[in-house]
């Protein structure tokens, strides 16, 4: 591969092949057309389709081995000269032309821009079927759109009946989608002022001075696991699981079940670890123990996680696009999603429906009961995507499925008939049993959501780099080191977005690193104690629900106005 050479390819080349249906991204200044390779991928086709069109280097290299990135090598049919400027994919609504049809190179923008330098590109943009998308209410917007809506005073402005019907007069068609939109604005501008600009040359420079840190963090051996702590972690678990048989045989259910529940608890982190091959940094390996300890011991299907929490590391805290933020119709951490968007992971509208409106005017209240019964969620979704075979079926990862399958029979033999059904008396027993089992391991779905539920939601444009993204949708929780072993790393999930496969227990090290990186690019780095950062993600659930009421306000001043209300789609 070293020896051989590729032809120089134009962007409006590259462009004409994305229209043609071609997965093709850029890869250290190489194309490469991932067609062929995409039903192999273990981790799904969705986060590669979010790549189509882009510089995906740096993607790449935080999510994948060194070995991996040799094998996309192969699938490399030319080069490009120069900076790439990325296209919004296809997924994401970017449009695209056929080779066949006119147009000059290097002057189409493909999609909204939110930096708003190409605002009329758009109508320059062909109709073909290829890339056809409906207007964005982040960018489509209309000129005569009150500007006033923008400012940062606004959502204290429309909190009296006067001011909702001022934003609702506008544009009554929208039932209050005016209102929504200039929020959706709002945040982008308090984001322009809080993170460095998207031009070229300071995008360019946090993307350099990223690699330079990421070369850093690997001549540090930062990539080395530590497996003596992991033998301090397998003490743990013998320990909680010991003790849960020993107080089941002696009759103490409840405490039994608590043991049971930090047992699942403390199982997640090296399961995340090692879907993330920071382990052993061996593919089957790793994954391997991970099915053992997902599947086999709790349940769960590490390949539902890796398909679903890949697409996460690439399109963070997006509305539109992020798995790990689309809860309707039960929560909302963004007032986008009250405009029932099209999920692109599910293919699906998350409809704002009347189930929606009345969970989430009470989503900061039900937020830690809903989380304490999360892990029921989560076995839906791994028998879903076991048995209906969402996952790879070919390549490397085929067998994995077969294994997962034999996990979740095992699972289900020693949980549901062992202890459920031949060991506890009663069904009183039983139930008790089962709620407080799973609702023990709370706090990991807590976890999970602190990390970003407060973080920005605003889509920034194409032009964004993949470290400013991360540090603006992320955040890392203070907490001194004896309490690790209850965050399990988790609490460090800025740096595991930079470096997602570094072992958790070097992500206390990295940290110093990222903290100079970061003063030096000038972006804030989120850092936030346990309580206020839980305090945070409440106030973004209220914040949410204050704004459903106000949207709310508007379609009654509508309807009680006599305008014709129409729906919309997205």
């Amino acid at each position: 591969m070293a020896g051989r050479t590729y032809p120089s390819m134009s962007r409006r080349q590259i462009e004409g092949l994305i229209a043609d249906g071609r997965m093709v991204f850029i890869l250290d200044q190489y194309v490469i057309k991932a067609d062929a390779w995409a039903p192999y991928h273990p981790g799904g086709d969705k986060a590669i389709r979010h790549m189509i069109g882009r510089d995906a280097t740096d993607e790449v290299t935080a999510l994948h081995s060194a070995e991996a990135r040799e094998r996309m090598n192969r699938y490399r049919i030319g080069k490009f000269e120069g900076r790439w400027i990325n296209f919004i994919p296809p997924i994401q609504g970017g449009k695209f032309r056929l080779l066949s049809e006119a147009g000059p190179d290097d002057v189409f923008d493909n999609g909204p821009d939110s930096s708003a330098t190409a605002s009329s590109s758009a109508s320059t943009a062909s109709s073909s079927d290829a890339g056809s998308r409906p207007p964005s209410p982040i960018f489509d917007h209309d000129d005569d759109v009150d500007v006033t809506l923008r400012k940062r005073q606004m959502p204290a402005a429309v909190s009296s009946a006067a001011s909702v019907s001022s934003a609702c007069s506008g544009e009554p068609e929208n039932e209050g989608m005016a209102f929504l939109n200039s929020l959706t604005h709002e945040q982008i501008a308090l984001d322009q002022e809080k993170y460095p600009p998207i031009d070229s040359a300071t995008q360019d420079n946090i993307v350099s001075k990223y690699r330079e840190l990421h070369q850093r963090v690997k001549d540090e051996g930062l990539y080395q696991c530590n497996y003596w702590a992991y033998g301090v972690e397998c003490c743990r678990y013998t320990l909680l699981a010991a003790a849960s048989f020993v107080f089941l045989q002696w009759g103490w259910y409840f405490t039994s079940a608590v043991c049971l529940g930090a047992f699942w608890h403390q199982l997640v982190f090296s399961a995340h670890d090692a879907g993330h091959m920071g382990i052993t940094h061996g593919y089957h390996t790793d994954s391997v123990i991970g099915i053992i300890i997902a599947d086999f011991l709790g349940g769960l299907s590490l390949g539902w996680w890796k398909h679903n929490h890949n697409v996460h590391h690439v399109v963070t805290n997006s509305p539109e696009h992020d798995p790990d933020i689309e809860h309707m119709p039960f929560m909302a951490v963004s007032h986008r999603l009250l405009q029932s968007l099209r999920s692109t992971y599910y293919d699906r509208v998350m409809e704002y429906d009347a189930v929606a409106k009345f969970a989430i005017a009470v989503q900061h209240y039900s937020y830690y009961i809903l989380l304490s019964f999360g892990r029921l969620n989560l076995y839906r979704l791994s028998w879903a995507y076991l048995f209906l075979g969402q996952g790879p079926r070919k390549g490397p990862a085929w067998w994995h499925r077969y294994l997962e399958i034999a996990g979740q029979f095992f699972f289900w033999a020693w949980f549901g008939y062992g202890i459920m059904y031949r060991t506890l008396p009663t069904n009183w027993d039983r139930f008790v049993f089962f709620v407080v089992s799973h609702v023990v391991p709370m706090p990991v779905h807590a976890q999970i959501c602190l990390s970003h539920f407060a973080m920005s939601t605003s889509d920034m444009g194409p032009h964004e780099s993949f470290p400013q993204k991360m540090l603006r949708t992320t955040m890392d929780i203070d907490c001194p080191a004896w309490l690790d072993f209850f965050h399990g790393g988790l609490q460090f999930q800025v740096i595991h977005h930079l470096f997602p496969r570094i072992p958790r227990h070097n992500l206390r090290r990295t940290q110093k690193l990222v903290q100079d990186f970061c003063n030096e690019v000038g972006i804030p780095y989120a850092l936030y104690g346990f309580v206020h950062g839980n305090k945070m993600v409440v106030g973004t659930l209220a914040e949410v629900s204050r704004q459903a009421a106000i949207l709310a306000k508007c379609q009654q001043v509508i309807a009680a106005s006599g305008e014709p209300q129409h729906g919309h789609s997205h």
